[in-house]
């Protein structure tokens, strides 16, 4: 039977009395302290509010669209109801705000940082993360991460001057990493935030030592794991993955929807008026059990490992090797040169006439070939990145088969 936890009337009370008197949360992130790279381009008005135009640029970059054909968690599956990443980022959108509203928070801002958070998302899920971070390492000793990749989309790649706090938000997100407690560090500027993202390049342990500078990046990053630790569960029974080994549930429950109601519940009921987001011991610890049995019983599945690590891993060796051929080469009617780099200058055309005259400006082509080969591959979705590896090695060994409708 279902168990949907409330508010205590107490903190009902409180809040609707609030409401009533226009209170304002002195710790939410004002609009009028946003800061940009270009403080006097994209101003805000009255139609097209600071952190909109944040959450509208992130909608229009054209990378967007390749939300609806990434992995979220299952790939290998024709199936429309399994959730893909477009999915999810509505869902974090969505609960975060839900917390933010009540919490008096900028709803804005959370919206721009959860729909951002994951574009930089590699095909083919974690497993294609890590792939990729492996492939990178061994040739330029540096990491990838998809959380770290997200704001080189959003700030280098396809430049369109989103705000610190936006970025900052997406950067340390980070739903392998759970807390009890979230409380937001200082910090005011790209100085800080440039040298916050080069250390996750090259320090290993730098990814798990972030902390957003804002309370919105803070319900950002926690609504990541609540939006998918029981919708990974749902996807998992519609395959018939599961084991007929129930869930433990807890303080928190075991469905979808008794996960994300109870952990909503316990979140503002601790951290209302407060200058941090916390949740109580106990919820905690079922959230971290929870966590521990999806690795068990889903993440680790042993038969979609083996796909990943017999068919995914060699193709991206191969793909890697053949575009850093070309990307060195210089030639122009190379498939990394038309398809990718072309991609980008074009998209880039307006922001590169205000930005070209910077020191640090090196045109995109210039840049290094590893790092223009990482950008390329994470930014197909799975089927692009299939389709590539056909039109690459026409004779190649490796071929994906999914599971169909009917099978």
């Amino acid at each position: 039977m279902p168990y949907y936890h409330s508010l205590s009337n107490e903190l009902q009370k409180k809040i609707r009395e609030n409401r009533e008197h226009y209170w304002q949360n002195p710790y939410a992130f004002r609009d009028e302290d946003i800061v940009r790279r270009e403080p006097s381009h994209d101003k805000a008005n009255i139609w097209r509010p600071a952190f909109v135009r944040d959450t509208e640029k992130i909608l229009h970059v054209p990378y967007y669209n390749r939300y609806s054909d990434k992995t979220q968690v299952f790939s290998f599956y024709k199936n429309d109801d399994i959730s893909r990443r477009a999915l999810h980022v509505q869902l974090v959108a969505r609960i975060a705000r839900n917390i933010g509203n009540v919490l008096g928070l900028n709803e804005s801002l959370i919206e721009s940082i959860s729909l951002g958070h994951d574009i930089g998302h590699t095909p083919f899920g974690h497993a294609g993360e890590r792939i990729l971070s492996e492939l990178y390492f061994e040739e330029k000793g540096r990491y990838f991460n998809h959380n770290v990749h997200s704001v080189r989309v959003l700030d280098d790649i396809i430049y369109r001057n989103i705000s610190l706090q936006t970025l900052d938000g997406i950067l340390c997100h980070n739903g392998e990493l759970e807390l009890r407690e979230y409380q937001p560090c200082e910090m005011s500027t790209f100085v800080e935030y440039d040298k916050k993202v080069e250390k996750c390049y090259v320090d290993k342990e730098a990814i798990g030592q972030l902390t957003p500078c804002t309370m919105e990046g803070c319900v950002m990053r926690i609504c990541d794991i609540i939006a998918y630790l029981g919708k990974d569960r749902q996807d998992a029974e519609r395959l018939g993955l599961l084991p007929k080994k129930s869930f433990s549930g807890g303080a928190i429950g075991t469905s979808n929807s008794e996960i994300i109601n109870n952990l909503i519940v316990n979140l503002i009921e601790n951290s209302y008026g407060k200058p941090y987001l916390r949740m109580d011991a106990e919820y905690f610890e079922a959230l971290r059990q929870a966590k521990r049995e999806n690795y068990e019983m889903i993440y680790r599945n042993s038969e979609l490992n083996e796909l990943y690590e017999n068919k995914i891993r060699p193709m991206f060796g191969e793909m890697y090797r053949e575009l850093l051929r070309q990307a060195k080469s210089g030639d122009r009617n190379t498939i990394i040169y038309r398809h990718h780099i072309n991609y980008v200058e074009k998209n880039n055309r307006y922001a590169k006439e205000r930005i070209k005259d910077r020191e640090s400006y090196v045109p995109y082509e210039e840049q290094e070939p590893n790092q223009l080969v990482v950008d390329y591959l994470a930014s197909m979705t799975d089927d692009y990145f299939l389709d590539l590896y056909r039109e690459l090695f026409p004779k190649g060994k490796h071929e994906v088969k999914f599971v169909g409708y009917f099978d």
